[in-house]
């Protein structure tokens, strides 16, 4: 004898999610994507200024050593590059002075190096997510304190 499991007419079982409930879950991932979302991209952004920031600091310490070595801070067109590669006729050089090379800024961009007349001191320079001068937030330069 074969027993036929039946289920009661009124009790009926279903399966899966409704049309209207997947869209009452997108509508609230939704708005908490744009509640969140941009305050999130905000703090990532500012990480990005505040590397570039630690990163001019160290390169501005492999300058130091650089001077102490060779008595004098690379020229503007020796560039930071002489934190690497030993410019020809420097004498004392004893680099590398930054492992790994000189960095790019955080938005991919070479920092801008250069030295006044008068053995001033150098100025570093990313000048932000945009590359060009001047900004503001994200976009603003960025530069040792020297």
């Amino acid at each position: 004898m074969q027993h036929q499991h039946r289920r009661p007419s009124g009790l009926v079982r279903h399966l899966g999610f409704t049309l209207i409930e997947l869209l009452v879950v997108l509508v609230i991932l939704t708005l908490l994507a744009g509640l969140v979302g941009p305050r999130l991209l905000n703090q990532l952004g500012g990480a990005k200024s505040k590397t570039a920031a630690v990163q001019i600091a160290d390169v501005e310490k492999a300058l130091e050593l650089y001077k102490l070595d060779v008595g004098r801070f690379p020229t503007t067109q020796q560039g930071l590059q002489a934190l690497n590669q030993q410019p020809a006729g420097v004498i004392g050089w004893n680099g590398p002075y930054l492992k790994g090379g000189v960095p790019n800024d955080p938005w991919g961009n070479p920092y801008q190096y250069s030295l006044a007349a008068g053995n001033a001191d150098p100025i570093i320079l990313s000048l932000g997510a945009d590359g060009a001068p001047g900004g503001e937030g994200e976009n603003a330069d960025i530069r040792n304190t020297r």
